[in-house]
């Protein structure tokens, strides 16, 4: 499953990237253009503007829209899960959460120089983003996140 996010909503592009999924935030300012985009790559359009909820397209089911009933990012992933199953196929942390693409595995020399000592002395893996080359690993905030993730993803 895929995901479009418009501005309204915008903290949800990195919450859902962080679970696994991939998730474009929209920020133009034609609601147009999102709803095409949302049409051309299957994407769930991911919203709290009334006004688009009540577009042809999203009317008519060509494109699936999800009205988000809260303010509250945590509320908002709450009602994903429940809504879209999004825990049953949850894959964390193996999106770049700044570029939205797959997260690789890279040596751990390969990284030496680009992660703190301490991390590299400690840590064996590591995952980069192939297109900004920010460095991932499993440290002490992966497994704060993690624990997040997993009382937000509770049925």
């Amino acid at each position: 499953m895929k995901f479009i996010v418009d501005a309204n909503v915008g903290k949800m592009a990195r919450w859902l990237r962080l679970m696994g999924y991939d998730a474009v935030f929209f920020a133009g300012r034609d609601d147009t253009d999102m709803v095409d985009a949302a049409l051309a790559e299957d994407r769930v359009l991911l919203t709290r503007d009334t006004g688009i909820m009540r577009w042809g397209a999203v009317v008519s089911g060509r494109v699936r829209a999800v009205f988000l009933e809260s303010d509250e990012p945590e509320a908002q992933i709450r009602q994903l899960v429940r809504d879209l199953k999004l825990g049953e196929h949850m894959q964390p942390f193996t999106m770049c959460l700044e570029c939205n693409l797959p997260l690789r595995p890279v040596s751990k020399e390969a990284v030496k120089d680009r992660v703190p000592p301490y991390v590299f002395r400690t840590q064996e893996r590591f995952v980069e983003c192939p297109r900004c080359r920010r460095v991932y690993w499993r440290g002490t905030h992966w497994k704060a996140m993690l624990t997040r993730l997993q009382k937000l993803t509770e049925s």
